[in-house]
């Protein structure tokens, strides 16, 4: 029933787009623009089509082979550059609204027509948002990018002084089309030869057995001091049906034994202590929890229950929600939390200095670096992609943290 008023909302801003086509077309040969309304109209049923098709055999999340990936890609390209269209046909309705106000009684309806040449720079323009989605299916979800931050802490140990920790998450491997490219994003954590290396949840989209082929190629990070891992939301396989409970539970069983032969030590609601040079700081992990409605399986008391006051903290956990829900406001001090979850939603804008995506009405702390006092949040943008098989604006990422005694 959820989609109902996605499609209602689709519609309108089909019917409103059309418009548009409408006046821009004013003046062709009659047998052309009806071609055009027909294939115009063809496409929408086709997507519709699909779309009804996917929900009545229940596959809008169906694994690694998921065709919904690749019908959103073909919905973007429809949808957005008519989004795209229908703001600035509000633009040009307010003028006309205003032009109306001054011309009351003079015209037999109370709006002037659309203007034609207006009309055809807006579709014109439209090829903007289009070519862009395009990018980012065909080279953007693989366009991995390393960001570099440098975070200084009053009580670090002076032995991790310059201690450096590569972050990615949300891998989702059932979403994966391309191995060189993959691979190439591997080589890239490898580059940054920091001293541990985290991944912070969704591994796959649903089933363990989506990871099958990529367990070698993730094998191959390395790290001096060790590779750590969490789960995420989607690993738990919460959102497809299972035959029996403990299929399910046979199927998480798997996934925890994949993180162990890539060769990560996956924390369950624990700590580990990491030590060089006679001093240590904690790595604590969790599973996943939050405050936004997703299952929540995580124990922070548990993880941080003999884990010393004084010991410098560095927490793993999936969801940025949690940060403001429980790490903030607990007793012991949790001096940075590594999280990903949000894919920066694959769409967005960052450019010089300035970010911003649609996710950002939703999570308060969606990418990138947040504060508050002495105590950080890193949310990484992730590395893979589900459902919208490409990222616009917002690429994969890789993390590359530095520690550094203030």
């Amino acid at each position: 029933m959820r989609i109902i008023p996605v499609l209602i909302i689709w519609f309108l801003f089909e019917l409103f787009a059309f418009q548009s086509l409408q006046s821009a077309l004013v003046g062709f040969d009659p047998d052309f623009i009806y071609v055009f309304y027909t294939l115009y109209w063809l496409v929408d049923v086709f997507l519709l089509g699909a779309i009804l098709q996917q929900v009545s055999k229940g596959n809008m999340t169906s694994g690694p082979t998921n065709k919904l990936n690749w019908l959103m890609a073909l919905v973007m390209l429809s949808v957005v550059p008519k989004i795209f269209i229908s703001l600035f046909l509000l633009l040009e309705d307010v003028f006309r609204f205003g032009d109306a106000l001054f011309h009351i009684g003079e015209r037999a309806t109370f709006f002037a027509d659309r203007s034609t040449w207006w009309n055809r720079i807006v579709l014109l323009t439209a090829f903007i948002p289009f070519s862009g989605i395009l990018y980012g299916v065909r080279k953007g979800k693989y366009a991995y990018k390393v960001h570099k931050v440098i975070l200084k802490f009053k009580d670090l140990p002076a032995a991790f002084h310059g201690f450096t920790i590569s972050q990615i998450s949300d891998v989702h491997s059932g979403s994966f089309d391309n191995r060189a490219a993959v691979e190439k994003g591997i080589a890239l954590v490898n580059e940054q030869k920091s001293d541990i290396v985290v991944f912070t949840g969704d591994l796959v989209n649903n089933r363990a057995e989506e990871m099958d082929e990529w367990i070698s190629s993730f094998a191959q990070l390395k790290a001096q001091h060790g590779k750590f891992s969490i789960l995420g939301n989607h690993d738990y396989g919460d959102y497809i049906p299972w035959e029996s409970a403990i299929a399910k539970q046979e199927n998480l069983q798997r996934l925890k034994n994949v993180h162990c032969e890539m060769g990560f030590r996956l924390l369950l609601n624990e700590n580990f202590e990491i030590e060089k040079n006679g001093a240590s700081i904690s790595l604590v992990g969790i599973e996943n929890c939050g405050n936004r409605g997703f299952a929540k399986y995580g124990d922070l008391n548990k993880a941080l229950h003999d884990v010393d006051e004084n010991a410098f903290k560095i927490l793993l956990s999936h969801d940025p929600s949690h940060w403001e829900a429980q790490t903030l406001v607990h007793d012991k001090h949790v001096h940075l939390t590594l999280a990903g979850h949000t894919h920066g939603m694959q769409f967005g804008i960052e450019i010089w200095g300035f970010k911003w995506s649609p996710v950002k009405y939703i999570y308060r702390q969606w990418a990138g670096l947040y504060q508050r006092g002495e105590k950080h949040l890193y949310v990484n943008r992730g590395f893979g992609f589900i459902g919208f098989p490409g990222r616009v604006g917002i690429m994969p990422e890789i993390t590359v943290l530095e520690l550094q005694r203030a």
